[in-house]
């Protein structure tokens, strides 16, 4: 009878637990998928009011505090905030009036008591997260994308819980304070400014940010509003000569856009900041974009590519406005979204601020090479990617996102037509203004505009990785063509069709004919070539429109410097080197090729893609036999062409640098040093202090015998303090003692000695460098090790140019054998990171293999 009486209070109390203790199954490291859709659908209206107290000395700890209020709509589950960082930060807890006992597990604060449905208010004091603080002597930035803001302040770290953020900041005096929203009032207490800051726009937390510290500034309405921009440059030629530029580009950005969108621009307001060692070209955040500092200050001596890739870079972020920052992908494996419109868009944005320059030229060299770089190794992607956990989404990024999405969005536009494409976009612009959107909800607009079946289109476009090798089969009858066939198969030999245009253009002595060629199967017939004289060279995908590894003869080489189309020309030269990858050519031939090239071209674009080519044959795919063999003649060859008068400033600023990548000989550095203490003069040769920075540590590089009195009088003439720290950290990598330089690198075995990201790879490129490898290689263990540490601890391009910088330099069969026995020894490695490092040894491999 007691059981029966006892049960039935056992059984309810069994239940009320259930009721209010957390699942065990959300909880879990980093921002899992099934938490992530849980949240969304229990809080809204979400309003962080952040204060954060910024103490002049780096080390000391930041007094945080957090003013949370929310709609509660879901009580089943307890209410997880994310907080990467040591629970000891946390200080105290407030839900609703009430002090809580704090519950951090697993990297997240736990909130289950005090809640109710509806409006909840939490207060949270803590210390700040130091992360992604990027904290320096003098300033100081947040970086927080993908999933970093929790590595900050507690939050909801998914970019489908948008919210608005009141920032309350208070720093030494002298510093200044930027963020995503208009100042309010700032006010002088006990030796600091305390800035407060207006009520944000809606946006994700990968989105917020501050720059705090000692930074000029200068604030000019370029066309619809202010704008301010702060920066740490102290070069008075490129201030004077950039600002303008600058904020030009910006204002013609923003013209642009809210025309092509048919939306005004979003958000309140749009300053900028340069920073010094940014780990990333620039970065979106809402109305306070950061950017590298260099990227922006250019002088008299840039070339005209310099100045387009500064111009594209403002558009590239200004873009993010709309995309991105406006409409927000629900989840990061949809990252590529914005980073596919934001370069789309700066593709377009850039042709009329540039009406000198071919912009379907600048569209392939900026976009063809990376792409292949990485869907021609077996560790590719596909631009579309699985995530189960935010924890893994800096994986995502890489070439594959910001340079074959444009291409297959090029190849999309022209498929629905460009009007079409345009009022799609204006649509999905509009639809999900300040809200979330996937692709498929991007190809549902398309697709009810097009005839084509769009889902069809995409699986292989953006939900599969590689990419097709064309093969073509011609027949003669009397010199006249009487059948072409165009085949394609998939590189990495599934049966994957990529529907494409491109043009296939036929060379004749005294002219070309153009094909246009649309190929939805695996073979199309080019009717149009029947009845035609057999042609001296046939160039395939002369427009640089399709994608994939095109046929080359070697007979047809010659033809290639003579094309007068830059496009067939560039476009003939990547081929080339893309077949010389694919084993279908010897390197030989391809860099007698490219040293042709190198002498008769005049269009800077293509120019500076030879050069590119010619330093990754000459480093990657020649022994180091037969480089020792061509040093002598190369370099001799290229300064000739250095000291030629034929060629423009922009062409011998490509000529001297790949001239410099290749001068370690005895006659040559003598001629760089010479160069370098300003003895010797090169007629039409624009150098800058950067320049003269760089040869002294190349000289040191290469060992000239002054090599510490170069690098000391280097050091001297530097007044800018960022970049002499910069120098400073990099001299132990330039140090001719094997033993200093391999103490410096495993000095990265502490993560504080990686803050500076961009100084940590320039060192790993000294350190790796092929003349440095038959003593670096016992290092590579540690570069290997380090890896997953490295993906946890820094950002998202991190990962991929630390592999780059130190393995992905190696042509040795030893460094080949380390990467394998890495591989083996960790069969759980995380498939993205897998990924990262089989793309940054493609070189390796293919060296090694072939």
């Amino acid at each position: 009878m007691k059981r029966n009486q006892t049960f039935p209070l056992c059984a309810l109390l069994l239940f009320a637990a259930c009721q209010t203790a957390p699942k065990i199954d959300l909880l879990d490291l980093g921002i899992h998928l099934k938490m992530a859709e849980y949240r969304h659908s229990q809080v809204s209206n979400v309003i962080y009011t952040l204060s954060f107290d910024i103490p002049e000395e780096k080390a000391s700890p930041i007094p945080s505090r957090l003013d949370l209020k929310l709609d509660l709509l879901d009580m089943s589950q307890p209410l997880y905030l994310d907080f990467n960082a040591d629970g000891s930060l946390l200080k105290e807890l407030v839900v609703n009036g009430e002090k809580q006992d704090i519950n951090h597990q697993k990297e997240h604060l736990i909130i289950a008591d005090n809640l109710q449905k509806g409006e909840n208010a939490i207060q949270i004091a803590f210390d700040a997260g130091e992360l992604s603080l990027n904290r320096n002597d003098d300033f100081l930035y947040t970086l927080l994308v993908p999933d970093r803001a929790s590595t900050l302040f507690p939050c909801f770290d998914q970019p489908n819980i948008k919210a608005k953020y009141m920032l309350d900041i208070k720093a030494p005096n002298g510093w200044k304070v930027l963020c995503g929203a208009p100042l309010e009032k700032s006010s002088e207490e006990k030796g600091k400014t305390h800035y407060q800051f207006k009520e944000s726009d809606p946006m994700s937390t990968y989105l917020f940010s501050f720059v705090v510290g000692k930074f000029e500034s200068v604030t000019e309405n370029p066309g619809i509003f202010d704008m301010t921009f702060l920066y740490r440059e102290t070069d008075t030629t490129k201030i004077k000569l950039s600002t303008g530029p600058v904020f030009d580009i910006h204002q013609k950005s923003i013209d642009f856009l809210q025309g092509y969108t048919q939306h005004q621009f979003p958000f309140q307001k749009l300053d900028f900041a340069g920073i010094p060692g940014f780990q990333y070209g620039g970065m979106e955040h809402v109305g306070a974009i950061q950017y590298r500092e260099p990227s922006l200050f250019l002088d008299e001596s840039a070339t005209e590519r310099q100045k387009l890739g500064r111009a594209k870079l403002i558009a590239h972020e200004t873009s993010h406005m709309w995309f991105g920052d406006l409409v927000t992908m629900d989840w990061f494996n949809d990252v590529w979204m914005k980073e596919v419109f934001a370069n789309f868009m700066a593709d377009k944005i850039v042709n009329p601020t540039f009406p000198d320059i071919n912009h379907r030229l600048q569209f392939m060299t900026s976009h063809y090479q990376g792409a292949y770089g990485e869907d021609r190794t077996k560790g590719t992607n596909p631009i579309r990617q699985d995530l189960d956990n935010l924890k893994n989404a800096g994986s995502l990024y890489g070439g594959i996102i910001y340079n074959k999405a444009p291409i297959m969005m090029r190849q999309l536009e022209a498929a629905i037509g460009e009007k079409e494409f345009r009022e799609g976009i204006r649509e999905y612009i509009s639809k999900y203004a300040y809200g979330n959107a996937t692709w498929n909800d991007l190809v549902n607009i398309l697709d009810a505009r097009s005839p084509k079946d769009l889902q069809k289109w995409s699986e292989v476009w953006v939900n599969q990785s590689g990419r097709p090798i064309f093969k073509e089969e011609i027949g003669y009858d009397n010199d006249m063509i009487k059948s072409f066939t165009l085949s394609q198969k998939a590189e990495d030999g599934s049966e994957k069709i990529w529907p494409q245009a491109f043009d296939v253009t036929l060379v004749y002595p005294d002219s070309t004919l153009v094909i246009p060629v649309a190929i939805d199967g695996r073979t199309v017939k080019v009717e149009e070539a029947i009845g035609l004289h057999r042609p001296e060279a046939i160039i395939f995908n002369s427009n640089a429109f399709g994608y994939g590894v095109f046929p080359v003869k070697v007979d047809d080489l010659q033809i290639t410097p003579h094309l007068k189309d830059e496009v067939a020309r560039g476009y003939a030269y990547l081929n080339t080197y893309e077949n010389i990858l694919a084993g279908n050519l010897a390197p030989e031939e391809g860099l007698d090729l490219f040293l042709k090239g190198v002498q008769m071209e005049e269009n800077e674009l293509v120019h500076g893609l030879i050069c590119g080519q010619i330093g990754s044959v000459y480093w990657s795919y020649l022994s180091p036999e037969a480089r020792a063999a061509q040093q002598p003649l190369l370099e001799t060859m290229l300064w000739k062409e250095l000291t030629k008068e034929k060629h423009v400033a922009n062409i011998k600023k490509n000529i001297f640098g790949l001239w410099k990548g290749m001068a370690y000989s005895d006659e040559a550095k003598n001629k760089l040093y010479q160069i370098w203490n300003k003895e010797k003069q090169i007629q039409d040769l624009k150098l800058n202090k950067d320049d003269y920075t760089s040869m002294a540590m190349t000289l040191a590089l290469y060992e000239h015998p002054e090599a510490e009195e170069i690098l000391e009088t280097a050091k001297k003439a530097l007044d800018n303090p960022d970049k002499l720290k910069r120098f400073e950290f990099l001299l132990p990598a330039l140090s001719a003692d094997e033993s200093v330089r391999s103490a410096f690198f495993e000095s990265f075995r502490e993560a504080k000695n990686r803050e500076k990201e961009s100084w940590v790879l320039a060192a790993c490129g000294y350190i790796h460098h092929p003349l440095h490898q038959s003593s670096s290689i016992k290092q590579l263990p540690l570069a290997l090790d380090l890896l997953k540490e490295i993906q946890k601890t820094g950002d998202i391009f991190f990962p991929k140019r630390w592999l780059s910088a130190t393995i992905g330099q190696y042509q040795a069969s030893g460094a080949y054998e380390l990467m394998e026995k890495y591989l083996a020894d960790h069969p759980d490695l995380n498939p993205s990171l897998k990924g990262k490092l089989l793309q940054a040894t493609d070189d390796l491999y293919r060296y090694v293999k072939q």
